[in-house]
């Protein structure tokens, strides 16, 4: 049996910008996406700390260095610069696997600078 279970989270991420004429996505900084184990457009989930809001969406890398966390498209409609977000990816794996399971997690602080780095 497999169990879907938590690969990658962001947590507390700042929003730096949105831009709704973008066709969609959350543009991430570089270096977050490769600590966190994200890949371009991986599919994630994300959670407005702000204002509850829930929404998935897809990955583009943002440049390295950035602390780019850009809310693009629709997206852009559920959120504003400032708000936190938490962003988590999931994969599959065996039973035997998931016991020991362990995501890749990276903490962020207000600025966005790295605070916290777990499963890595």
């Amino acid at each position: 049996m497999q169990i879907h279970i938590l690969k990658s989270k962001i947590h507390r991420a700042t929003v730096t910008g949105a831009n709704v004429d973008y066709e969609g996505s959350l543009t991430i900084d570089t270096e977050f996406m490769q600590r966190a184990g994200l890949y371009p457009y991986e599919k994630i989930l994300c959670g407005n700390l702000a204002n509850g809001n829930r929404f998935e969406t897809y990955v583009i890398p943002g440049e390295r260095g950035s602390r780019a966390i850009v809310l693009n498209g629709a997206t852009a409609h559920l959120g504003g610069q400032g708000d936190r977000l938490t962003i988590m990816s999931y994969t599959w794996v065996e039973e035997s696997v998931a016991k020991s399971w362990r995501p890749r997690v990276i903490v962020l602080d207000e600025q966005n600078r790295i605070v916290d780095e777990r499963g890595i």
